[in-house]
């Protein structure tokens, strides 16, 4: 409670703070342009007026200095008494003294005032006292971490049972770092966070925008979330194959060569479900498929087979078609195609003391893809709870993603 309380403040501090920063910016930014059309309006009405005034003064002052001229004259000597007054007279007759400038009428002058509606504060203070709710229970709340190889599966639950969401908003941290980052936003109430280091805490988040609405609710109580288990890696080096940096997915590429392509180690445990999903490579397709394809698990590599439909490996080929220890099941799936997915969940099935003694073995196997599956119990001759992964395909263009 009170680490969310201290958070809570925080946050209702910091948003108001930028609230009144963003205000303050903007009533400057109005008083800058109203300012400026004030002066605008100003110039341009003074101008006319200015000129106006100008031609005044220099009527007045050509009256004066003729003035002064006739008064000369008139007390001037005898002798150039007429001289200065024929000037004089040729001069007055030259300037008009009883016309004056335009000068605009009263009304036609402007006169500046400034309008300000008070209801503005009104309305902001409606708004404000309005603005932002506290809220002691989201909506939804995390519900269960699964661990995955290399990644954690998050699951969460609706505990309003007035609140009908639309969407879901999921975000994680690492342990060391500051700040959340989204990491799945939808419909759906799972997600496997997959890049997640093994052995280190993770913090999760999730809220959930209501149906119709716009915002999001509350962030749920964050909860600790993290994986013991290494995350699936195919093998590096094989020709036909490329890799991505974190070498869960695998690219068939161009090369003529052909081969299966194994797990760096036998990563799969029973009890685990083991995930291969078909992604988009850059040509946007899948590559053209071939009965020898496969995606699958086996107990070891041998890496003189094209394909993974031999003994001791079960796999589902391109076509859907499924092989335990490289015979084809009745039972087909749908299939391969982009974007399917393709799991599988194995179980020990007890057989009795002299199982782990070089006896049978045998594990129940499930495989499912595109909402079917098909099970079925394999078979062994010596105990194996860790196996590994592969797959083969005779075409460029594969892109699987293994998980």
């Amino acid at each position: 409670i009170r680490e969310s309380a201290t958070l809570t403040r925080d946050v209702l501090e910091q948003h108001f703070n930028d609230l009144k920063g963003t205000l303050k910016k903007l009533l400057d930014e109005r008083l800058m342009s109203l300012l400026q059309e004030v002066d605008t309006i100003e110039q341009e009405s003074i101008k006319p007026l200015d000129e106006c005034q100008k031609l005044i003064e220099h009527g007045v002052s050509t009256a004066d200095d003729l003035l002064r001229d006739g008064e000369s004259a008139v007390h001037g000597d005898v002798g150039q008494q007429n001289e200065k007054l024929c000037s004089f007279t040729k001069k007055a007759l030259h300037i008009q003294l009883d016309s004056l400038p335009e000068v605009p009428s009263l009304v036609d002058v402007p006169c500046l005032s400034a309008q300000l509606d008070d209801c503005l504060l009104t309305i902001l203070k409606n708004q404000i006292f309005r603005h932002g709710t506290v809220a002691s229970r989201p909506p939804v709340q995390l519900e269960e971490f699964v661990e995955k190889p290399g990644g954690i599966l998050v699951r969460w639950c609706k505990v309003d049972d007035d609140f009908i969401p639309q969407d879901y908003r999921l975000q994680y941290r690492k342990s060391t770092a500051t700040h959340f980052e989204d990491v799945y936003v939808g419909s759906e109430t799972e997600f496997i966070v997959l890049h997640i280091d093994p052995n280190v805490d993770y913090q999760f988040r999730v809220c959930a925008r209501g149906d119709g609405r716009q915002e999001w609710s509350p962030w749920s109580v964050p909860q600790i979330g993290r994986t013991t288990l290494v995350p699936h890696e195919w093998t590096a080096g094989l020709e036909g194959y490329s890799l991505s940096s974190r070498r869960n997915i695998a690219l068939r590429n161009d090369s003529q060569s052909c081969g299966v392509l194994y797990s760096k180690a036998p990563t799969y445990f029973c009890g685990q479900t083991l995930t291969f999903r078909q992604v988009l490579s850059g040509i946007e397709t899948v590559g053209q498929p071939d009965r020898r394809d496969s995606l699958g698990v086996c107990v070891e590599q041998q890496n003189g087979c094209d394909s993974l439909q031999r003994d001791k490996a079960v796999c589902v080929s391109t076509n859907g078609a499924v092989f335990v220890n490289g015979k084809e099941m009745t039972n087909q799936l749908p299939a391969v195609t982009s974007g399917s997915t393709v799991t599988f969940d194995m179980e020990v099935v007890q057989l009795g003391p002299s199982s782990n003694e070089g006896g049978n073995f045998k594990l129940r196997v499930t495989i499912s893809s595109n909402n079917r599956e098909v099970v079925f119990d394999w078979v062994l001759d010596q105990c194996c709870v860790s196996l590994y992964f592969g797959c083969s395909f005779l075409y460029p263009g594969w892109k699987v993603l293994v998980f």
